[in-house]
């Protein structure tokens, strides 16, 4: 990750101000008091995995509102995860509170009032995603925020291990790569929220949701199986196909787009990636459950505007 701020070298008066500037002007309009002003100190880094971006904050206490007032802004459009790697961080939003340790984590809508607090040289790293990509995984996400991500269940352990990684590794992948770390890294940020769903959130649109992410894992376990159909997916979710078209089609999906979509998107990322030019269109499409190369080729064009061997020649053009 860049360093794109540091109060270091600016007169004390005037660190916590330039501080606020930066983050109003980068990420998010807040409110904000420092627990001692003339005494703030702070360092801000930059990075992104693929379209997820990253920020690593170290900084003197500190306590954030974000009210009605700011909202409207850029940052609607998004959503963020905040996990501590050094101190504390809390937050609350929708009537619920959590103190983040290291290794814990929570989701924060910006497009709602929520507040934090950093505690005295604590470092966070704040994870900053589009709101579809979150909510095609899980649905409508106001039964999620506020609420801590610990490390006592599988999932939540995954994803903090993940989280934890990104601020070293990014910067040094290939696009390929990224793309691939941003899908992962989504499956299981949502995983672990559904977790959370599954032990405290009353059904409704969060079952909805529960389901919806159950289909979207289902399939990615047995995609490359050419065998799959919609009727295995919905068996291994627990529901008919015809409840899991209708909770898909919110999406403006199906079962059968939804794993062919899929299988597109893992074969042109085999195709981009410079580590797998060795093998030819045929053997990834087969690989990915496609068994006729016909009706992958033309598929696979009517998604991406191009034939997949366009795909690749295009890839090793740009190096």
């Amino acid at each position: 990750m860049r360093k794109i701020f540091t109060t270091a070298g600016i007169h004390a008066r005037d660190r916590f101000d330039c501080w606020m500037s930066v983050i109003r002007r980068d990420f998010i309009d807040n409110d904000a008091i420092p627990a001692r002003r003339r005494g703030f100190r702070a360092q801000l880094c930059a990075g992104s995995v693929g379209r997820v971006n990253l920020a690593l904050a170290r900084s003197s206490e500190l306590r954030v509102s974000h009210t009605k007032r700011h909202s409207g802004q850029p940052s609607d459009d998004l959503l963020f995860v905040f996990m501590p790697l050094a101190g504390t961080k809390m937050v609350r939003q929708n009537g619920r509170q959590a103190v983040l340790e290291p290794g814990q984590f929570a989701l924060v809508d910006p497009r709602l009032p929520h507040e934090g607090r950093y505690s005295e040289d604590s470092e966070v790293l704040t994870v900053i995603m589009e709101r579809r990509s979150l909510e095609c995984r899980l649905g409508a996400v106001h039964e999620l925020t506020g609420r801590p991500l610990t490390q006592e269940t599988a999932e939540g352990r995954l994803a903090a291990g993940y989280l934890a990684l990104l601020p070293a590794q990014s910067g040094l992948l290939n696009s390929v790569a990224e793309d691939m770390v941003e899908t992962h890294l989504l499956d299981l940020i949502a995983l672990a929220l559904g977790k959370v769903m599954e032990g405290q959130v009353s059904l409704g649109s969060s079952g909805r949701s529960l389901i919806r992410m159950r289909l979207h894992a289902a399939i990615e376990e047995m995609l490359a199986d050419p065998g799959l159909d919609t009727e295995t997916v919905a068996a291994a979710a627990g529901v008919s196909t015809r409840h899991a078209n209708a909770i898909l089609a919110d999406e403006e999906l199906s079962l059968g787009r939804l794993i062919q979509a899929k299988r597109l998107a893992r074969c042109r990322e085999a195709l981009e990636d410079s580590a797998q030019t060795h093998r030819t269109v045929s053997e990834i499409a087969y690989g990915w459950g496609f068994s006729d190369m016909t009706h992958f080729g033309r598929r696979f064009r009517a998604a991406y505007g191009m034939l997949p061997s366009e795909c690749r020649r295009q890839a090793r053009l740009r190096g």
